[in-house]
């Protein structure tokens, strides 16, 4: 049973469900398997949530709005 998750920005409802349409048809052609089978699932994210070296993005943004 293929799984996905989908870690991104907040998306609308119309958006998250041609992305799952679209990753449920490649596996369905790459694999052969059932569409019922496959799941996906939307961890919704921003900036304030996520670090890179220690820094949060949304800090790293500021920074670059900035000049910084």
């Amino acid at each position: 049973m293929p799984a996905v998750t989908v870690t991104m920005r907040t998306r609308s409802i119309e958006s998250r469900k041609r992305i799952a349409r679209r990753i449920t048809d490649i596996l369905v052609e790459e694999t052969g398997v059932d569409p019922e089978w496959v799941t996906v699932q939307f961890v919704e994210t921003s900036e304030d949530r996520i670090a890179r070296g220690g820094v949060l993005l949304s800090e790293r943004m500021d920074k670059s709005r900035d000049g910084e």
